[in-house]
């Protein structure tokens, strides 16, 4: 059972949750604070399954759809589906589950949060399918994301605002940015099966430009958010973690080296998104 659950942790790379699950919590915090609401731990754990379900549909959804993609792909032929670890069929009953149990989830969070989850599930699953006809793809992954703090600021208040809006513009190009970064790793293989991409359109040294010229918006977002809210000390020093981490995992890049391409993607991210998460709602209390 136990090494069944670890199957299907895999299939959706739970560990990636970190990239989007600490600007959850910083569209949540901010809402209590800036909104004076009282803190609801129910409400907090809602909004983190919200993330969970949501995540496992999206990525569940992706190796379904591109199950036979991965099997023809030498990076991507050991994935669960393609390796028979895990079936279609198996898979494709995860989705729905998932997707079931974030809607309802959202029944239990607030009216607007309900009505807007099936548009959230279109966005965070129509990702799969738009690198068959848009090499924008690694945007509207990014919008995907993107819905982590205005969804959670939404789920205390019931209502948009701008601060939260800026971070989600802030994860949009940071997600599409880091995005273009990894598929570097498949250019060949896109352009030999026609797959749609930044990498695959413009080359290498190209993608590279336009990767870091999204990840200039993000950090124009961020300094945004924090001149508009006049955040303090702990919010300037978590924006100089988070865009140091930025800067670097685009030094370690090169047309020529693309051998550190997992470590600028997952461990530079990761660590970038919870530092700054981290950073960021200290300094709301102190």
């Amino acid at each position: 059972m136990l090494k069944k659950i670890n199957h299907y942790l895999s299939l959706v790379k739970f560990a990636h949750t970190l990239f989007a699950l600490p600007f959850a919590f910083i569209g949540f915090f901010l809402a209590i604070r800036i909104e004076n609401k009282e803190p609801n731990y129910k409400l907090a754990i809602l909004v983190l399954l919200c993330m969970v379900f949501a995540r496992n549909t999206a990525m569940a959804f992706n190796r379904y759809i591109d199950r036979n993609i991965d099997k023809d792909n030498n990076r991507t032929a050991g994935r669960e589906i393609p390796s028979k670890t895990i079936s279609p069929t198996s898979a494709l009953i995860f989705v729905i589950l998932n997707a079931v149990l974030f809607i309802t989830a959202t029944f239990f969070i607030n009216q607007l949060c309900f009505f807007l989850s099936p548009v959230a599930l279109l966005v965070i699953m129509g990702y799969s399918l738009t690198k068959r006809f848009t090499f924008l793809c690694h945007m509207v992954l990014g919008i995907g994301l993107a819905l982590a703090p205005i969804g959670a600021y939404i789920a205390v208040t019931s209502y948009f605002k701008l601060l939260p809006l800026l971070f989600s513009f802030a994860v949009l190009f940071w997600v599409s940015g880091f995005d273009v970064i990894y598929a570097l790793q498949d250019i060949d293989f896109d352009k030999s099966h026609k797959l749609k991409s930044i990498p695959a359109r413009l080359g290498i040294k190209n993608a590279l430009i336009v990767s870091s010229i999204f990840h200039f918006i993000t950090v124009c977002f961020i300094v945004l958010a924090g001149f508009y809210q006049q955040f303090g000390l702990f919010y300037w020093i978590g924006s100089v973690i988070f865009v140091s981490l930025l800067l670097y995992q685009h030094l370690i890049i090169s047309p020529k080296d693309l051998s550190r391409v997992n470590v600028a993607f997952f461990t530079t991210n990761g660590i970038a998104s919870v530092l700054f998460g981290i950073l960021v709602i200290i300094g709301l209390y102190i």
